[in-house]
């Protein structure tokens, strides 16, 4: 699992129209954050063969970079943009969710955007140090 971890001022995320992924959103909502964090997390193929390994070493990653600055409350985008060895959209689901319950757990505040769906987003990035960190999990 590939991870960009950005803290934000604020981050919207608008879905605007369903991709080709058999697995998506009924409902798709915007989901957004202010003075959080927002993971674009892409789950790949060898994460398939121990998913809750993966998302309890996901959570660590962004709860290390939480605690760093102080942060509360974190965005989870599903982003299989770039990447090439993709998990299938039910493992990827699978992962995202259990780690956003691991971190719901630990006492954060987690949402996710709309899964399957092509999304307007609206990012107005802090500008320090640790405001951009990557992670392979």
């Amino acid at each position: 699992m590939r991870l960009l971890i950005w803290h934000v001022d604020h981050f919207t995320a608008e879905p605007t129209e369903r991709g080709r992924s058999k697995i998506a959103d009924a409902e798709p909502r915007a989901a957004s954050v202010t003075d959080g964090l927002v993971v674009f997390a892409a789950v790949e193929k060898p994460d398939e063969a121990e998913p809750n390994a993966v998302a309890a070493r996901a959570a660590q990653a962004i709860t290390e970079v939480a605690r760093q600055l102080g942060v509360h409350d974190i965005l989870l985008h599903s982003f299989s943009h770039l990447f090439v060895e993709l998990s299938t959209p039910a493992a990827a689901r699978e992962v995202l969710n259990a780690t956003q319950r691991l971190l719901e757990a630990d006492g954060y505040t987690v949402s996710q955007s709309a899964f399957g769906w092509f999304n307007r987003l609206e990012m107005r990035a802090k500008g320090h140090p640790l405001s951009r960190v990557a992670r392979q999990v």
